[in-house]
C-alpha cells in the first residue's frame, strides 16, 4: 500500500487515509484522494433572448422597458447598444447608455 502523501497546509506526513478522504490528526485538514483536474478555461457563451449567441463588441437592441434599480431613469425598449462586454456573474452584458454604464441581462436584448 502506497504511503499518503504529506499534507498541503502543514506539510506534516503524519497523514492518513479514510474512504475518499486523506486526513491530517496534527492539523486536523481534509482533503479528496481524488486528484482534483482544473477545469480547463472554457468560453462562456451568453444568448439573447432569441437564442443568438453574442460576443463582446455586438450591438444589440432592448426588448422592453428596464427600470433602472435606485433611480428615476427608464430604459425604453428599442435603445440600441453598441460595444457590449460579456462579464461573469447574474448580469452578463456590461455597457454604456448615453456616457453611464449599465449591466444588464442579456435576456432584455436581441442582436442588431
Amino acid at each position: 500500500m502506497p504511503t499518503p502523501p504529506a499534507c498541503p497546509v502543514c506539510s506534516m506526513e503524519n497523514t492518513y487515509q479514510d474512504e475518499h478522504l486523506f486526513i491530517c490528526p496534527d492539523c486536523a485538514h481534509e482533503w479528496s484522494t481524488v486528484a482534483s483536474e482544473p477545469a480547463p478555461d472554457e468560453e462562456r457563451i451568453v444568448l439573447d433572448s432569441n437564442g443568438n449567441p453574442l460576443a463582446d463588441g455586438d450591438p444589440v437592441y432592448l426588448i422592453k422597458d428596464l427600470r433602472v434599480k435606485g433611480t428615476s431613469t427608464t430604459l425604453k425598449k428599442g435603445t440600441k447598444i453598441r460595444s457590449i462586454r460579456i462579464i461573469p456573474g447574474d448580469h452578463e452584458i456590461d455597457c454604456k447608455i448615453d456616457g453611464i454604464s449599465y449591466q444588464l441581462k442579456a435576456e432584455f436584448m436581441k442582436k442588431g
